[in-house]
């Protein structure tokens, strides 16, 4: 059993003690289930904004403890400072050290999108993200089969949630690529081995279809690859690792984003 494999089965016996804990008429009397989610897709695609998703990551299981010490509030709307178009927020303990509160608690220091990354099994998880105030869920083509991928994005989407749909290969993209996606990521870390290439995402950018907005995610640590990125055709980039491991991860993004944006105004002034 791989490491993807175990962390899916664990999952399924953590949802079913979580529906025990907290049965959905609790979830959906949370003030978040009522509030009306903001747009990752229109975020991502906005011109002023960086097209960055920037992520809260406590641990993983590659890289063991990344950051132990930093404040869930202070890094999040540090985050929005320096310009990240959306959020993701682990909220998977066992693996990642995340939990639900660290996304309640961004929730109420922030005005841009929410991603809750995790990994998405059951509806009950799509209702425990809008009672959080997420607005965004992620649905991993190699943890899932099609059905239950193009299932648990039309749940998600009539609850007004948009779904990230990530893969790690042509097959899983042409497999579960269905119509209620709003974003495709591709990752370039492979969760079966942990070994990462960019080469990934160029691969496959041309292969997503164009309805969806298109995602690189993993991996990404100068800001140079992001220009390069864009001009293949990416419209956005979910970094979390190369930010939290910095003793700052909100100014280490800030960093980032600056000489991105320089980046990007040379080659459009060029």
């Amino acid at each position: 059993m791989n490491t993807l494999e175990k962390i899916i089965t664990d999952k399924y016996l953590e949802v079913e003690a979580r529906k025990q804990l907290c049965p959905v008429a609790v979830l959906e009397k949370s003030s978040a289930f009522t509030r009306t989610p903001l747009s990752l897709k229109s975020f991502l695609l906005d011109p002023t904004k960086s097209g960055i998703i920037t992520e809260f990551k406590r641990k993983s299981p590659s890289k063991g403890l990344i950051n132990g010490t930093s404040s869930v509030e202070v890094v999040t709307k540090g985050y929005e400072q320096a310009g990240a178009s959306a959020l993701s927020v682990l909220t998977d303990q066992d693996y990642f050290g995340g939990c639900t509160e660290d996304l309640e608690l961004a929730r109420k220091k922030v005005t841009i999108p929410i991603l809750r990354k995790d990994f998405v099994v059951d509806e009950y998880q799509i209702l425990e993200a809008k009672a959080m105030g997420a607005d965004c869920i992620l649905l991993i083509a190699a943890a899932l089969s099609p059905a239950k991928v193009n299932s648990l994005a039309s749940f998600a989407q009539s609850l007004g949630l948009e779904v990230l749909m990530e893969v790690h290969n042509l097959e899983e993209l042409e497999q579960s690529f269905c119509e209620p996606l709003d974003v495709v990521g591709v990752n370039n870390r492979n969760l079966k081995n942990f070994e990462v290439s960019l080469e990934t995402s160029l691969e496959l950018v041309d292969r997503i279809p164009n309805q969806v907005v298109k995602i690189s995610e993993s991996g990404i640590s100068d800001p140079a690859t992001l220009v390069a990125f864009r001009k293949a055709g990416f419209d956005g980039f979910l970094i979390g690792e190369n930010f939290m491991k910095t003793s700052s991860p909100e100014q280490a993004a800030m960093d980032f984003i600056q000489e991105f944006r320089r980046l990007m105004g040379e080659q459009t002034s060029g």
